[in-house]
């Protein structure tokens, strides 16, 4: 115990809470780690992150900059080490020159493959090498003796370039059937190649593969290899999810009510063809560890839902019954329109969706047979995290913010398991994607490729189309709007208010436009579809199709806020240089439809600087209203 009074010193609180929180044979372990640390396959900026991280296990190897210097560069890659040279006393210049002299090697390496000599047929016995340029900076080195299947009876010499298993064994292009006089016939499906050695002639009947048609996503087209940055992370890009995730600090745990009994309900009916892709789906998940059989007092009914992307059905439940006695956890989920606000200046941009998210987390040992659902086929439970739970979303939000809690508002957006990495420029996104993806990587969390875009000018994320010039409705979106029927029931009415709504801020007047519908969804209020009802139906549609594309807000330049009331309610418009920044508006409350006219303007600037005090507060705004005697409230 210190006397009372003492003044702790830095070294003593860390030297108390290492003693307290760190066992010693942890400390040893990452000291290990730490000494053993070198670059090996990794890029500079992976290493130094690496460094960093495990050094602070070993302060006193760092307690100097020079030292902690040298330490770093002993670890470097030889080649890199023979380009830095000389020594460095100062941590930071080492770093920064260590990741010029690797993208000056990668350079040469590009110029390499430019200069790449055509190879010349060998003789038979002879061995022979080729250099190959992986795209985007990686060299491969071959070494190949010539091989000759002993079925074969001609040579045909080819100049091979090296790519990742595509799966096909060779790409004969044009220029190779130039060269040897390949002739195709389509109709026939054949092959005519003739021997420039013997004159020979030989005919290949192609089979007829018979597949179905189908169209893929642009993103699907494109090759991991071919990517910048991303072709050094083929693991995070799995097809499959290779088992449970690994043990980490989020367990997803299921609070009941207190006094809740378990809760069991008999499996829903299936048709037929259900119950062959039940069957197909359990068993998939019993081999990959998802579930397990059980013989829990709980169960809830399995189903299918529709896969909205990519067609198929995915195997959920019916946890509705749990979710009712499920204490709800109130971890918030971010707005989207805040999350956007991050974007300013923002022009490229890359999205990562993880696969399978929910699958991510484990569920805490004693929670899981309380996530038993029923089948044809038997009881299961889970042992991740599963479709349907009520705080899913809460758990994997917490997730996803605890692992990317120091990049959050600098150039990454996540909501739940969606990821939007933003730059101004492509030398910031190279550093911005290089980090995100080597936190996937070493979270162990993986994303499903033909959902990821990269390096893009104009991203579609969350609904909305995002670009350098600003937020945009998503028009696949306002498609779907455009294509609503009229509703002929008050849910109806509320679904499509719903969707509309999410766009509330692209649309001026929203609350006055839509007021003839919202009144139908009041208490005690009798449906009829009204000739009014119908025109802010259709008008609401049309003002979807052309929402302005609106401007991210600079909170480091004025702001002028336009504001209007009349007996139909308030409207506000928020403006930067001219540029819309966002529409807001709502319906009066009862009290309100009394006020003198005077009161109602100034309710409107008082509610618009309530809604957007998180761009006006300590920022120059000017108000605008047009009512005159709201100017004597100050006059000067």
């Amino acid at each position: 115990m210190q006397p009372v009074g003492h003044q702790v010193t830095w070294d003593e609180f860390r030297a108390a809470f290492r003693a307290h929180y760190l066992p010693p044979s942890l400390i040893e372990l990452k000291q290990r780690e730490y000494r053993a640390l070198q670059q090996g396959n990794i890029s500079v900026l992976e290493y130094v992150q690496a460094f960093i991280r495990l050094s602070q296990y070993s302060p006193e190897d760092v307690d100097t900059d020079p030292r902690r210097a040298a330490r770093l560069l002993g670890g470097f890659d030889p080649t890199l080490l023979t380009h830095l040279g000389r020594r460095y006393d100062s941590f930071t210049e080492l770093v920064n020159a260590a990741i010029d002299k690797e993208h000056r090697l990668r350079e040469v390496h590009e110029d390499q493959r430019r200069k790449r000599l055509a190879s010349t047929p060998p003789s038979s016995s002879s061995q022979w090498q080729w250099v190959v340029h992986r795209p985007l900076s990686h060299i491969y080195h071959n070494d190949m003796r010539q091989q000759k299947e002993q079925h074969c009876t001609e040579d045909f010499y080819v100049d091979p370039v090296v790519l990742l298993n595509q799966g096909i064994d060779i790409i004969l292009g044009m220029d190779w059937m130039k060269q040897h006089n390949v002739l195709l016939d389509i109709t026939s499906r054949t092959v005519e190649i003739k021997s420039s050695t013997s004159g020979k002639t030989m005919h290949i009947h192609l089979p007829i593969h018979k597949q179905l048609s189908h169209t893929v996503n642009a993103a699907e087209a494109q090759l991991i290899e071919k990517i910048p940055v991303v072709f050094d992370f083929p693991d995070v890009f799995p097809e499959e999810l290779p088992g449970l995730p690994p043990d980490r600090d989020v367990e997803f745990a299921i609070e009941l009510v207190p006094g809740t009994a378990p809760v069991s309900r008999r499996p829903y009916r299936m048709a037929p063809d259900e119950l062959k892709e039940l069957k197909v789906q359990l068993q998939e998940q019993l081999d990959k560890g998802f579930i397990c059989p059980s013989s829990s007092h709980w169960g809830c009914p399995a189903l299918f839902v529709e896969k909205k992307d990519q067609g198929g059905k995915r195997l959920c439940v019916d946890y509705r019954p749990l979710n009712v006695v499920t204490v709800k956890n109130k971890y918030p989920l971010p707005h989207i329109d805040i999350l956007f606000d991050q974007l300013v200046g923002a022009k490229v941009f890359s999205k990562i969706d993880l696969r399978s998210g929910y699958y991510h987390i484990k569920i805490r040992e004693e929670d899981i047979p309380k996530t038993a659902f029923s089948t044809r086929y038997g009881s299961y439970e889970y042992l991740v995290k599963s479709f349907g739970l009520t705080n899913a979303p809460a758990f994997f939000m917490y997730m996803m913010n605890s692992v990317f809690m120091n990049e959050l508002d600098k150039f990454i957006v996540v909501f739940i398991d969606d990821i939007l990495v933003y730059s101004k420029s492509e030398k910031e996104h190279e550093e911005h994607l290089r980090i995100v993806l080597a936190q996937l990587r070493e979270h162990k969390l993986y994303a499903k490729f033909s959902k990821c875009a990269f390096w893009l000018k104009e991203v579609s994320f969350l609904g909305h189309i995002l670009s350098k010039k600003g937020v945009a409705v998503d028009p696949s979106k306002v498609e779907d709007v455009l294509n609503w029927k009229q509703p002929e029931t008050v849910t109806e009415i509320r679904s499509f208010l719903g969707l509309a709504g999410y766009y509330r801020r692209f649309i001026k007047d929203f609350s006055k436009t839509a007021k003839p519908m919202t009144s139908l969804t009041k208490k005690n209020a009798k449906y009829l579809w009204s000739p009014k009802c119908e025109e802010a139906f259709q008008t609401l549609k049309r003002l979807l199709t052309f929402a302005p594309a609106l401007a991210q807000p600079d909170v480091t330049k004025p702001f002028d806020v336009y504001c209007d009331a009349s007996s139909n309610g308030l409207g506000y418009v928020l403006i930067q240089e001219g540029r819309v920044i966002a529409y807001a508006s709502r319906q009066l409350r009862k009290h309100e439809a009394n006020y003198p006219t005077h009161d109602l303007e100034l309710a409107a600037v008082v509610h618009a600087l309530k809604i957007w005090r998180h761009y006006l507060l300590g920022n120059t705004c000017h108000i605008y209203t047009d009512h005159k005697s709201q100017i004597h409230l100050h006059p000067t």
